[in-house]
């Protein structure tokens, strides 16, 4: 059975967000609110939380399109391939926000993750999740808690968001109410693309 946190955004409580670090270290999934869509993950380095996340999502790992959540940009070169000026500057005039980038995934990616040539990173504008990464020391791998074929209110109230997950997950986070928008996706692999239109705007690159 899942615990119901809440956390509050302009100022997120540390003891609160340390018990959700030492949850997702134990292997433990997470849902959390982002600037977009709720969002379900857990800890990069965790593989026995990874296996868990895929099986939750009903697909294979190594073929998952799990995005990388970050807090800044500074651990990005870790998991991502040296970048051209160009794409930096998009990454840094955009972010924190409602983005997804795909970019191309570096040698150093983890063992699970080794065949994939592009990662999906996400640096939300929010202050809860991006403490929970700041205190656990690298990213989180993380899906949204939208199915494709549903667009219900649940996705949006963390007291629904609980009640729909709380035997499937170990912590839900309410942070207030989310978005019923995804994040906009770009693959900046080459120049930049639109893959998905959705909470960003397009017109800025």
């Amino acid at each position: 059975m899942a615990k119901f946190i809440k956390i509050y955004n302009d100022n997120p409580n540390q003891q609160l967000v340390d018990e959700v670090v030492a949850v997702l270290k134990k292997g433990g999934l997470v849902i959390f609110p982002t600037d977009t869509i709720y969002g379900l993950g857990c800890d990069l380095k965790n593989n026995r939380a990874l296996e868990r996340l895929a099986m939750l999502k009903g697909v294979k790992l190594e073929k998952a399109t799990f995005s990388f959540i970050f807090n800044n940009l500074s651990h990005l070169s870790d998991y991502v391939k040296q970048l051209d000026s160009p794409t930096f500057k998009i990454l840094k005039r955009t972010l924190p926000g409602p983005y997804t980038f795909i970019l191309p995934g570096s040698n150093t990616l983890p063992k699970v993750f080794k065949k994939k040539k592009t990662v999906g990173i996400r640096i939300p504008d929010n202050n809860i999740v991006r403490s929970i990464i700041e205190t656990l020391g690298n990213p989180i791998v993380s899906t949204s808690i939208k199915d494709e074929d549903e667009v219900l209110e649940y996705i949006t109230d963390p007291e629904l968001i609980f009640e729909k997950w709380e035997k499937k997950v170990d912590i839900v986070i309410d942070g207030g109410y989310g978005d019923n928008y995804a994040s906009t996706v770009v693959d900046l692999i080459d120049a930049p693309v639109i893959i998905r239109e959705g909470k960003g705007r397009v017109d800025v690159f």
